[in-house]
């Protein structure tokens, strides 16, 4: 069993920058970065929030694009928005931006290349559950056995508590440090505070004790894990696969047509314990558009040439496992706690 903690990039507003029009405007957003708040310059179109990252080649990407409601209507808002972007405070050369479950097929002629999201198409529980591997259905029954009880909550100061608990039970996180580990209360409510209004957070305790949770969006026809996390002195107990189930009940409660939890491979790398579980829970890969529209002629060089890829992106997939393991042993050896 493996610590299941969906990674994304930690980027929160607060609620005194945003732009009341609505419309193209100035603000500052705070990301999280090597474990410190930066206040980084964005503009706002039609509502979203766009961010520029990258020193050679900036890309830019709708804020909290992952969860959106549905895909975008309009891109060419947001090309305009970013080519005439006076002041140059993004400096984008690349618009990156996909398509959401179930818009599978390319509905725009930019250039694309195909993310592998990992999903569950879901008709029911009861045919998600029968199509379980028997020892994904132990796991449940031997969490219920063991004591852990499943409950639904809001982000309230209980669970904010909680998550901190969760997250502090250790340093590391599958052979890396663990970024959300020693975060304080208001942190911990800057992380899990998005999507409050459309959103369960799934918890998994053992008497009093949180020893898990799950963060649950809801998209229009999808319920999206934004966060699985379990202690790993607890792992025991097989809280993860609790939790996972009580996420599928409540998407087919709803009558959702998939259960996503972010991508199947990521990139080239195409091996992890994280994949291995979303592959005994029910995880298919299933392959949506995302576009690379080039902003200026550096832009378009870069996406001709691949590079907007990054070096990982371009190494093979054994390559890239072998300096994964390599990274992962050389962690341990020396970030170890003694």
């Amino acid at each position: 069993m493996m610590n299941q903690q969906l990674q994304r990039n930690e980027i929160l507003l607060a609620p005194e920058d945003l732009d009341p029009a609505g419309t193209s405007g100035d603000l500052l957003v705070d990301v999280r970065t090597k474990g410190r708040w930066v206040a980084t310059p964005g503009i706002r179109v039609d509502g979203d929030i766009l961010l520029a990252s990258g020193k050679w080649l900036r890309i830019a990407k709708i804020r909290g694009e992952e969860m959106r409601v549905k895909g975008i209507e309009e891109p060419e808002h947001y090309i305009a928005a970013l080519k005439n972007d006076k002041k140059s405070k993004l400096k984008a050369d690349i618009l990156t931006f996909t398509q959401k479950l179930p818009d599978v097929e390319p509905k725009y002629l930019y250039p694309l290349e195909w993310e592998s999201v990992a999903a569950i198409p879901l008709a029911n529980f009861k045919d998600w559950w029968e199509g379980l591997p028997q020892e994904s259905r132990k796991n449940v029954r031997r969490s219920q056995k063991r004591g852990v009880t499943i409950l639904i909550k809001e982000l309230d100061s209980d669970v904010i508590e909680g998550i901190r608990g969760v997250n502090d039970d250790a340093p590391t996180r599958q052979g890396a440090r663990n970024a959300y580990y020693g975060l304080t209360s208001e942190e911990t409510h800057k992380r899990y505070g998005d999507f409050n209004d459309r959103c369960d957070f799934i918890c998994a305790y053992s008497g009093e004790e949180m020893i898990g949770f799950l963060h649950l969006v809801y998209r229009e026809g999808v319920g999206a894990i934004l966060n699985l996390t379990v202690k790993p002195s607890q792992l025991d107990k097989r809280p993860a696969n609790a939790l996972m189930a009580k996420a599928v009940e409540l998407c087919d409660a709803r009558k959702l047509s998939y259960v996503s939890y972010g991508l199947y491979n990521y990139g080239n790398k195409r091996e992890s314990s994280l994949r291995e579980f979303k592959i005994r829970n029910g995880f298919k890969e299933i392959l949506v558009p995302r576009y690379f529209v080039p902003l200026t002629p550096w832009g378009r060089l870069c996406v001709k040439a691949k590079l907007h890829r990054g070096l990982i992106g371009n190494l093979p997939p054994s390559v890239v496992s072998a300096g994964l393991r390599a990274k992962a042993l050389w962690f341990k050896k020396f970030h170890t706690p003694v």
